[in-house]
């Protein structure tokens, strides 16, 4: 197949691009460094330093002969996306190709407006480029768990029967974000949804919770071909922080009382998902929604694991309890529904305590590269 990684530098898009190729199917990557320079800009670098595209793609090449073609550019910009679609015509376009952080999304009203911007853009940049030029491609867009918020009732997988004054109807599941930049992948569902009916189009949205790790297969093979770890306030997942944070001696920024509960995977497993959902494609017409989790844990629970594997080994661990920078319910029911995935075969992998060790020691060969001031930059929701 002919594969679109719209997205392709971030800490999943690369990793993805690398998943797809080493399986035989025609990768093209497109992206615009949009994290890399917001990273500078915030003074948040990645903890390890990655080549750029056209670099990884040469170095894929050299470990396994196989070819992923690079664009550099903006799918904000329709004739940039347009272009794309016109000259490849992909058989599935993957959706990683928004601003990724609620805190950046929080910042200021700049960075607030460059999310809505960027983020809605790109999503209905996608969605005509396909209709005018690939109207059979499957678009895969990682969403997000976030969209739900935290409901009082069981979260069912995107979609929820409703029985009012004895009629029945399907609707998508409630939604209702925490930050902003939740609030704009909920509208790139609306979006989607009213193109799927309105266009036939084909469509899974992956809602996707926090994601942690740092090793694949295919990354393992050369360290030009790691992904992009973040470990600060803005970009790294909670996990992937407290991993940094322990090896370096900093205590564990427990957000609040820490009893909220997010559904976690790791990396591998969001390859898996991806692909399992790339080789069993939507129907036209459809809007498929997975919630893309495999473990649920409340971020006690991770502050723990990662002190008791972390003392372990030496690494002085503490647990800090910090004001919580976001509004949100720290103590909330949370029970979604995750099984179509595993229905599809995906075989998951857990958080045990080997793979927190592993982590760690990855993570320590790198400490020298830590800059703690990235760690707690002082975000806040008001």
């Amino acid at each position: 197949m002919r594969i679109l990684v719209m997205g392709a530098d971030g800490y999943l898009g690369w990793p993805t691009c690398m998943y797809f190729s080493q399986r035989g199917h025609e990768v093209i990557g497109v992206d615009n460094y949009f994290r890399r320079h917001a990273a500078r800009e915030q003074n948040c670098e990645a903890l390890f330093p990655n080549p750029n595209l056209n670099q990884r793609a040469i170095a894929w090449k050299d470990n396994t002969g196989k070819t992923i073609t690079i664009h550099i550019g903006d799918v904000s910009n329709y004739n940039f996306l347009r272009d794309i679609f016109e000259t490849y015509r992909p058989e599935a376009a993957i959706h990683y190709a928004e601003q990724p952080s609620a805190p950046y999304s929080m910042i200021d009203y700049e960075r607030a407006a460059f999310t809505v911007k960027n983020n809605l853009m790109s999503t209905l940049n996608l969605v005509y480029a396909a209709h005018e030029f690939a109207p059979e491609c499957h678009i895969i867009k990682l969403g997000t768990m976030g969209e739900y918020g935290t409901p009082n009732i069981d979260i069912e997988e995107g979609w929820i029967d409703i029985e009012h004054k004895g009629k029945k109807d399907r609707f998508l599941f409630p939604r209702q974000a925490g930050s902003l930049y939740h609030t704009t992948k909920i509208m790139d569902t609306d979006l989607l949804w009213f193109y799927v009916r309105t266009w036939g189009l084909r469509v899974t949205d992956l809602m996707q919770g926090p994601v942690y790790g740092i090793s694949t297969d295919e990354a393992d093979l050369d360290p030009r071909m790691m992904p992009n770890f973040h470990y600060d306030e803005i970009f790294g997942t909670v996990l992937n922080r407290f991993l940094v944070q322990a090896v370096v001696g900093y205590p564990l920024t427990v957000y609040g009382k820490g009893n909220q509960i997010r559904g976690y995977l790791n990396i591998n497993d969001t390859m898996q998902c991806v692909y399992l959902s790339a080789m069993q494609p939507a129907k036209s017409g459809e809007l498929r929604i997975f919630n893309q989790v495999v473990e649920l844990f409340s971020v006690n629970q991770l502050a723990e694991r990662v002190k008791a594997v972390g003392d372990k080994l030496g690494f002085t661990v503490d647990i800090a309890s910090v004001n919580n920078p976001r509004i949100e319910k720290e103590e909330h029911y949370y029970n979604p529904t995750f099984t179509k995935l595993l229905s599809l075969g995906l075989k998951p992998h857990y958080l045990t305590d080997d793979v927190l060790e592993t982590m760690l020691k990855s993570v320590e060969q790198y400490k020298d590269n830590v800059n703690k001031d990235a760690i707690s930059i002082g975000i806040t929701w008001r």
